[in-house]
């Protein structure tokens, strides 16, 4: 199972921290990622890390603003979300044991958690 959480109203140009546990399974050996999707559109990739994090992949509208990152000790993920435009509202879901290269293939989804950017 996995849980986001994190979520939440923030004004434009604010920040969040999203994470991702992780319960019932180890994340060690899985490239995982963050998606999002906004109402009325097709849930899009956001974010995605490979399994010791060596490798990390961004979309470019979130590039130079959102950092992903992962902890195994913790068995959790991590979605940091700087300079947060009215763009970036969505739910925001964790996807473990993907294919990083093409951000595909999804085994595992979380339930999603809420961002709002509005002022």
């Amino acid at each position: 199972q996995l849980v986001e959480s994190g979520g939440g109203l923030v004004q434009p140009g604010g920040s969040l921290r999203l994470s991702c546990a992780a319960s019932g399974f180890t994340l060690d050996y899985f490239a995982m990622g963050w998606f999002r999707q906004a109402p009325g559109k097709e849930r899009e990739s956001v974010a995605g890390i490979s399994w010791n994090g060596g490798n990390t992949w961004l979309a470019d509208s979130v590039k130079g603003r959102f950092t992903i990152s992962r902890d195994n000790a913790k068995n959790t993920l991590y979605l940091q979300m700087n300079s947060l435009k009215p763009e970036d509202t969505a739910v925001y879901y964790c996807a473990a044991n993907l294919d990083l290269s093409t951000m595909r293939n999804v085994r595992s989804w979380g339930q999603g958690t809420q961002v709002t950017v509005s002022s």
